[in-house]
């Protein structure tokens, strides 16, 4: 069976795919613009600005962990789907490094969540705390984005796909350990809001490349 006969499972799993996208880029569009980003090297003006905006927090956090969720779930569809496979023993892997991506990134949230509850107290008395709770959310979801490249270059090797498009999942992952790479290279510094987005935008290849899979999935006949 190849990537274009029926099959409602791999249907689903790309509906998932693409729910996940959807909802990972609504979150990060709420994010960015309106400074969101919760830097950990700042605990005290992040915890001011999730106060002072925790309306549009709590709606950016329910896009990203509807999008986590979807990651996961598609990830466990996908170990479940060895026929889509070129490779059928990479299925369990490939969906397995893809699932546990989404549970770390679940993870990420759970400590932004924890900030929001943090905001409610004077941010002098609990910055310490907010920031340990923020710098553990930050290296979470670098988890998330070395198990989400990993997934992608195992997925792009064992999937059936064109060429082309096997090709640019392997330079999609080749992106997303960039941006994981990124917060290694500040030492004891921590990471600046500016080297933050750029991670953030090398991990965008991957996002979108899942997206492309997730398509293809869902059209199939």
């Amino acid at each position: 069976m190849t990537l274009a006969d029926n099959d409602p499972g791999a249907r689903l799993a790309g509906m998932l795919l693409l729910i996940s996208l959807v909802a990972i880029l609504t979150a990060a569009a709420i994010v960015v613009p309106s400074g969101l980003t919760l830097n950990p090297a700042d605990p005290a003006t992040t915890l001011t600005a999730v106060h002072d905006h925790v309306g549009l927090h709590l709606t950016e956090l329910a896009f990203d962990v509807l999008g986590w969720l979807a990651l996961t779930a598609a990830g466990l569809v996908l170990a479940g789907k060895p026929d889509v496979m070129v490779r059928p023993h990479l299925a369990v892997l490939a969906g397995g490094l893809l699932a546990a991506a989404g549970l770390a990134g679940l993870l990420h949230d759970a400590g932004n969540l924890a900030v929001t509850q943090l905001a409610a107290t004077p941010a002098d008395t609990v910055a310490d705390v907010a920031g340990a709770v923020l710098l553990t959310a930050k290296w979470t979801v670098n988890l998330a984005g070395l198990l989400w490249a990993a997934a992608a270059a195992v997925t792009a090797i064992g999937v059936d796909l064109p060429d082309r498009l096997r090709r640019a999942g392997g330079l999609a992952a080749l992106a997303g350990l960039a941006a994981v790479a990124v917060p290694w290279t500040t030492g004891t510094n921590g990471m600046s809001p500016t080297l933050e987005q750029l991670g953030y935008a090398l991990q965008l290849p991957v996002m979108i490349w899942y997206g492309l899979l997730g398509w293809r999935l869902v059209r199939r006949r």
